[in-house]
């Protein structure tokens, strides 16, 4: 069952969660045969839903947390449904099926069950993610020593699958190759905050001691923030396949 680590701060979810590149989407649509109907599994704030929705004439966009979809990006053409894994949408619907940042937290073998179902024949499932931000070697030495030490013990085990860039996890389409991707952001250090502070081992941190830990990271790295925007990239990794 998929677990769910993020509607109590939903709202700060939609705010800093960094959005996808172009480059992204352009690879994916390019093995798109027709664009009538995709779904955007875990869709979160629906960001990938509103990009989707750009293409197709229709987007279902799914996740079980109804905080996330109060919260998420409203277009006409997206439907929200408050699901998991398993729906009652029609055999052969999408001509596309994606999960960004989000497939760790899934029952696989049952999610994979469904999207044969319901993807047309010729179709594709596009998995992705991002892993470890970095910023400069100094601000990434402490990002990473926060990362692993301060609320290393605080990461749902599902997070290695994110570390591995989900090399590891089973994937039974027929797979394509893909290149590697990478994106980035000019941002506040505010900016970064709010993003740290959207880590599910953050939050869990939080409930446990009664203090948030990214406040004493951010007084940190403030002496080695130069500007007052700095660029901020992400390793973004990717498995696509034919249903």
């Amino acid at each position: 069952m998929s677990k769910d680590l993020f509607s109590h701060h939903a709202q700060n979810y939609a705010a800093f969660r960094p959005t996808y590149p172009k480059k992204l989407y352009d690879f994916i649509f390019s093995r798109v045969k027709t664009f009538d109907e995709a779904w955007d599994a875990g869709t979160g704030n629906g960001q990938v839903a509103r990009d989707l929705a750009k293409r197709f004439k229709k987007v279902s966009a799914t996740d079980i947390s109804a905080k996330q979809i109060e919260n998420a990006f409203d277009a006409e053409n997206i439907f929200y449904h408050q699901i998991g894994e398993k729906t009652n949408f029609g055999t052969k619907t999408f001509d596309l099926i994606c999960v960004a940042q989000a497939i760790h937290w899934f029952d696989r073998p049952k999610f994979y069950a469904e999207v044969k179902r319901v993807a047309k024949p010729g179709a594709n499932l596009a998995v992705w993610g991002y892993s470890l931000l970095g910023i400069t070697p100094e601000i990434d030495s402490l990002v990473k020593d926060f990362y692993t030490s301060i609320i290393g013990s605080y990461w749902d085990g599902e997070r290695k699958l994110i570390d591995e860039h989900y090399k590891t996890i089973a994937f039974p389409f027929q797979e394509i190759e893909t290149p590697e991707f990478s994106f980035s952001f000019q941002w506040t250090l505010p900016e970064l905050q709010g993003y740290l502070n959207t880590w599910s081992a953050v939050q869990k941190f939080i409930l446990a001691n009664t203090l948030n830990p990214v406040e004493k990271l951010i007084d940190q790295i403030k002496p080695l923030w130069k500007s007052e925007k700095m660029e901020i990239r992400f390793p973004l990794f990717l498995r696509l396949g034919d249903v």
